[in-house]
């Protein structure tokens, strides 16, 4: 059976040796193949040709709409007769793949010096697609005019086209270097180009400078070019990263879109879009914000709106209490409106891809322009000199105009005509066909005066052509006055903002001012912070300005003051503690609820704050020497190393070990020098040094600071050099206070009883709190258990001795009490 095939192989072969079988090893022929491919599409496809930054199939179109005289200035055409018109002479490939590259071209949002001038429905930047190509229309830009300028005089090669019947260009004239003004974005096979578009000024300059320095280097180019200009806009950063990528070819370029914070209507605070990065979709982008929300990653947006229309513009309403810095840096962070640009400045140099620098793609364009300007004159002069020896001819028929028209009168043809006059004058076939076509009028004295002063005149430009010819600098000179020619007609303003500081995602705190705030919570929970300006300075006595919207059993509990950039701690009576930032905490206005504490801190239900505590942003940064000093209800205190309570885990941690039925009251950050002044309910004080009081481990409980009888400490204040002159400022459930001079109270040994500090009566009512108080805190915030508070000058509150009532520093209405005070 295998003989008999044998055979019949050899039969065949002898009938046709063309159909012989050749072995073929099936690795080697798929290397031939795949690398055959690859080059195609590197070469005819995808990376675009250094001299006019054109891929092949963007060349054919621009060359089919010359061709079909789709001039700037004229009528627009159907797209559907433009794409007709490049497949079938042109571009053997799909219909789609030449409308979306023509489409490419005309899109405004992605091309910064469009080549395409369209009509109709073109796409958006929100990723819709453009209309069929037999809804729109189109015609050539005046930059792609441009490109085309002098290419009917052989400035350029042409090659046949795929069937041959048509000849296309392999290169535009290009009077600008569109590579960079444009950019290109390809993917070939085992490689990619990626440059992003540039100021055509920026540009143009740059190119002049090197053709009058050709020794200039990259970086002295970027004196001119200051980075991508986007036809987006936006913002790109990082000056290092742009010289690199210019200079080597490859790098990445952080580029952000612009927005703004404003205060809308009603109060409300906006965060405006108003650009966004090179190719981002501004659909997806607003609905990858609006997943954020719908996920609870992102909180504070009320409401996100797109009120785009030729400019970008998507609004994000912010919710009151929340940072609208804070969010937008979020937004940043997690989206497309920060992004990189990548470079990969890849480009074909002869046909070969190579990774260009930016001097080196000039210096190629340069020598694309020299190629052209040759070749233009070279043809400017043919076309001369062909004119002059016709004017040569007709001059010297007109000088002898008697005898020439004898000798054609007397030839019985056309021929015999012209054969005469050659032989008579030495005239050539062209002359001699010249003259005889040449009209009666041609025989007037004006008439032959013209052909006289236009010899004169194509001699004079033979010589000008010849002398450019001979000299590259008048060459380099009509080189450079040209494309400042064109930068008159293309250049414009800069879209893209260039930052030459290295930018990251900002930390929430560089993005909130460091200003001072009010913080107060209530017995239910209720937390917010607010602009200390929300309350008018009263004289003291005045009944004070509405604040929290409590419920009416719920009770203000704590007020601090301090810093946005401020840890602030919290204690529970279960002697844990939680950290939080000041900004973190929700703003709102003084008649606001605020937030409950669970949506800030992992609390148990049975767990109630105790004492409220802030740490500045500089005391966590040189802890050394710190510590923290705790007291509990019952005057046990505890002191334990400050190292404990910075960069707290969310879930908070044990601070002290606790007896049964006391509670965690207060906590301050104290050094070895600093004395502690404890004050009772009854206004029974102790004080004593910090030092008496050990540190201890986070977990251990502590030691007696204060013998009670039917007492419990209502305040804790610490005593330091910096306040030591100062006085004790105490405060009553009936709105009595005081002021009283430190040295009254001397320190004694921790574990007394201590001295009195206020006559307590029916009038005065119990104490409420207490603080120490120097000259630099000039206002008090006092604050009733009903939400009412009062703003008032320290100066007016009296200093008097430890055993008297003090005066009225609020009045209260029937049933409301003094809950706590704040120093400002």
């Amino acid at each position: 059976m295998a003989k008999a095939k044998q055979i019949n192989e050899i039969a065949v072969l002898e009938r046709d040796p063309l159909l012989a079988v050749v072995p073929v090893e099936v690795v080697d022929e798929m290397k031939k193949s795949f690398i055959e491919y690859s080059m195609s599409v590197i070469t005819s496809r995808a990376l675009p040709d250094v001299r006019d930054g054109l891929k092949p199939v963007h060349r054919r179109i621009l060359y089919a709409m010359y061709k079909m005289g789709l001039n700037p200035g004229g009528r627009f055409t159907k797209s559907a007769k433009i794409v007709g018109e490049v497949l079938g002479k042109y571009h053997p490939h799909g219909d789609t793949s030449v409308y979306d590259a023509m489409v490419g071209l005309a899109q405004i949002f992605s091309t910064r010096y469009p080549l395409v001038s369209g009509q109709g429905n073109f796409g958006s930047p929100d990723g819709d697609s453009a209309a069929a190509y037999r809804y729109t229309e189109a015609k050539m830009s005046r930059v792609a005019e441009i490109l085309m300028r002098d290419i009917e005089k052989a400035t350029v090669d042409f090659n046949p086209n795929f069937d041959g019947t048509e000849k296309e260009p392999r290169v535009l004239p290009s009077a600008v270097p569109t590579l960079l003004l444009n950019g290109v974005l390809g993917i070939a096979v085992g490689m990619a180009t990626s440059i992003p578009p540039h100021n055509a000024g920026e540009v143009i300059d740059a190119t002049v400078h090197l053709i009058d320095n050709p020794k200039a280097t990259t970086e002295d180019l970027l004196e001119f070019v200051k980075g991508p200009d986007f036809p987006t806009g936006a913002i790109a950063y990082n000056k290092d990263d742009i010289t690199r990528a210019y200079t080597t070819g490859r790098g990445g370029v952080t580029v952000r879109g612009e927005a703004v914070i404003e205060n809308g209507k009603a109060g409300k605070t906006e965060i405006i879009i108003t650009s966004t990065p090179y190719r981002v979709n501004r659909a997806n982008l607003i609905i990858k914000i609006a997943d954020l929300v719908n996920d609870k990653k992102l909180k504070g947006v009320r409401d996100i709106r797109d009120e785009s229309t030729k400019d970008t513009r998507i609004v994000i309403e912010v919710r009151n209490g929340f940072i609208p810095e804070k969010i937008l840096n979020f937004i940043y962070k997690h989206t497309e409106l920060q992004s990189n640009f990548n470079y990969n400045m890849t480009a074909l140099v002869d046909g070969v891809p190579e990774t260009l620098s930016l001097r080196d793609m000039l210096h190629h364009f340069i020598e694309h322009r020299f190629d052209v300007v040759r070749r233009r004159t070279e043809y400017d002069l043919a076309v001369a000199r062909a004119r002059a020896y016709i004017l040569e001819g007709l001059k010297i028929a007109l000088d002898h105009i008697d005898e020439v028209i004898k000798i054609i009168r007397a030839s019985k043809d056309t021929d015999t005509a012209k054969t005469n006059l050659m032989i008579k004058f030495k005239f050539t076939e062209i002359q001699a066909t010249a003259i005889l076509d040449m009209r009666l009028q041609r025989l007037a004295g004006l008439e032959r005066q013209k052909v006289i002063d236009e010899l004169a005149e194509k001699m004079k430009l033979i010589k000008s052509l010849e002398s450019l010819l001979e000299s590259k600098t008048k060459m380099k000179n009509v080189i450079r006055e040209e494309i400042l020619v064109m930068r008159d007609l293309i250049a414009d303003e800069r879209r893209t903002k260039i930052m030459k500081k290295p930018l990251g995602i900002l930390s929430d705190e560089d993005l909130v001012p460091d200003t001072e705030m009010v913080c107060m919570m209530s017995a239910d929970g209720y937390i917010k912070r607010t602009d200390p300006s929300e309350y008018r300075a009263q004289k003291r006595g005045g009944v004070g300005v509405g604040d929290l919207d409590t419920k009416n059993d719920d009770v203000i509990t704590h007020t601090i003051v301090g810093s946005t950039h401020s840890d602030i701690l919290f204690f529970t009576d279960r002697g844990r503690v939680y950290s939080v930032k000041m900004y973190d905490i929700p703003e709102g206005r003084k008649s606001t609820k605020g937030k409950a504490i669970q949506s800030l801190l992992p609390v148990t239900s049975t767990e109630r704050v105790t004492s409220i505590l802030e740490v500045p942003k500089d005391t966590k940064n040189n802890a050394t020497g710190l510590s923290l000093m705790l007291v509990t209800a019952q005057g046990v205190t505890k002191r334990t190393d400050i190292a404990h309570v910075t960069n707290l885990r969310k879930s908070g941690i044990a601070i002290i070990d606790l007896d049964n039925g006391d509670e965690l009251l207060s906590a301050d950050v104290v050094t070895d020098k600093d004395e502690i002044l404890l004050v009772s309910r009854e206004a029974q004080s102790i004080r004593f040094a910090v030092s008496e009081v050990r540190v201890m481990g986070r977990a251990a409980g502590g030691v007696k600071a204060m013998t009670l009888k039917n007492d419990r400490i209502v305040a804790c204040a610490k005593i330091s050099d910096q306040n030591k002159k100062g006085e004790l400022l105490v405060v009553s459930t009936h709105g009595y206070g005081k002021k009283t001079e430190l040295k009254e109270y001397k320190v004694q040994g921790r574990g007394g009883s201590g001295v009195g500090t206020l006559n307590v009566t029916d009038k005065t009512g119990v104490l409420v709190g207490a603080a120490v108080v120097v000259p630099e805190d000039i206002e008090l915030i006092a604050m009733s258990s009903k939400g009412q508070v009062v703003r008032t000058a320290l100066d007016q509150i009296p200093t008097l001795g430890r055993t008297t009532q003090g005066v009225r520093i609020m009045k209260l209405r029937d049933g409301d009490t003094l809950a706590g005070l704040a120093l400002l």
